[in-house]
């Protein structure tokens, strides 16, 4: 079992005092930055997301028979009987309600719950914040710690399922089995994950463009049944199975959109791949063209970025000392995800800034992280706020 960094002194301080009488356990869920690999995870292809620093933050004590939460970032209170599942169906509660139904359809052993929450992660912009929401409160609930594999996959059920939301695996698992210091390369078809390490002297900066997205409310289920069309008008089970002389000889049974669709995420397969050896290599010039290609293609071949967000990602590939910058997440709005060399981070950070604010008129905002472990459980303290949980 890892054990994480303590919790912020602020966020300690607001679980400590918000916790139910008697709370004495916690965990951490980190949200994520994906490098590269949009779209690509319920294709069945390759994604190279990392565990960020931002993580939410769930507290309290063991409750018989139900799960019972209040979040101090949002209104409501969340409670799900967990013999039926009944719960909330709208809100952030639909989410616990969502855990709670997916681990009972795979037959995990639960312990209730009552507790608080809190989060770093902010909500709407292509983080991850929906992922450890369900990564902390399964957490929170199991009688013994899954598998991180596990894990991911009953959460993703839980978002495909009961929240409705077509995703992948990439969100969950990065925040169930983030390693410090390493990107993973997920392979989305069997579920495997290698680490690789992101070189010294590089530091992850994710910048919110401001324009706020909402992936239920989307074209985010549109474009999964558009790639769907396009392996179905080339005869294969998934994308992960075409390449591009595939696509080509298949180009006049499906439209210019399904075609392009298709091609943004045979390419940005290989892109994952490419960056892969890049990182290996330390070849910071050939993973800025990645990332300006892989840029380029969800803009314009998947139609999922922002004339905001473009410009966003044209002023940090104008800045000193980025090496990489691309539109991050489900897209329609949210966060890029820029390497940039240790030294320049704060300089080039509060320059992209400027020349955002310069040319939209938008205030964005910004997180410098290095790659994260994923949950991780932390001791509560009574007094002390929170300490790592022993490893064993």
């Amino acid at each position: 079992m890892k054990s994480a960094a303590p919790a912020p002194t602020e966020i300690a301080d607001r679980l400590r005092i918000s916790a139910p009488p008697g709370s004495d356990l916690a965990w951490r869920a980190p949200g994520r930055a994906n490098l590269i690999g949009e779209h690509t995870d319920y294709n069945d292809g390759f994604v190279l997301p990392v565990a960020l620093g931002l993580a939410l933050y769930i507290a309290g004590r063991r409750s018989p028979g139900s799960l019972r939460l209040a979040s101090l970032d949002q209104s409501g209170m969340a409670s799900v009987d967990l013999s039926t599942g009944e719960g909330p169906d709208k809100g952030w509660g639909r989410y616990a309600t969502a855990v709670v139904r997916s681990l009972l359809d795979e037959g995990v052993e639960l312990t209730g719950f009552s507790g608080v929450l809190v989060s770093e992660v902010p909500t709407g912009a292509g983080l991850a914040s929906s992922a450890a929401l369900e990564v902390a409160i399964a957490s929170a609930l199991v009688a013994e710690p899954l598998d991180p594999v596990r894990m991911a996959k009953i959460c993703r059920r839980a978002e495909n399922v009961y929240v409705g939301v077509q995703s992948g695996i990439m969100d969950q698992l990065a925040s169930a089995a983030g390693r410090s210091g390493h990107a993973l390369l997920i392979d989305c078809r069997d579920i495997s994950v290698e680490a690789v390490e992101v070189p010294a002297g590089l530091r992850v900066v994710v910048i919110d463009s401001a324009v706020q997205r909402g992936l239920a409310d989307s074209g985010y289920n549109e474009r999964r049944s558009q790639c769907e069309a396009a392996a179905s008008a080339m005869g294969v089970a998934s994308l992960r199975d075409a390449d591009g002389d595939l696509l080509e000889s298949h180009r006049e049974r499906m439209g210019d959109v399904v075609y392009r669709r298709a091609r943004h995420v045979i390419g940005e397969n290989q892109r994952v791949m490419d960056s892969v050896a890049a990182l290996r290599r330390a070849d910071f010039e050939r993973l800025g063209r990645l990332f300006d290609d892989s840029h380029r293609s969800y803009a314009q071949d998947f139609e999922a970025s922002t004339p905001e967000v473009d410009m966003l990602v044209e002023v940090a590939q104008d800045t000193g000392g980025v090496i990489a910058a691309r539109l991050t997440g489900g897209g329609f709005g949210g966060c890029t995800v820029n390497l940039v060399r240790e030294g320049r981070t704060e300089n080039a950070a509060a320059e992209i800034l400027d020349g955002y604010r310069a040319r939209t008129g938008l205030e964005g905002r910004l997180w410098v992280s290095e790659p994260a472990d994923g949950a991780t459980p932390l001791e509560f303290l009574t007094k002390g706020g929170f300490t790592p949980a022993p490893s064993g």
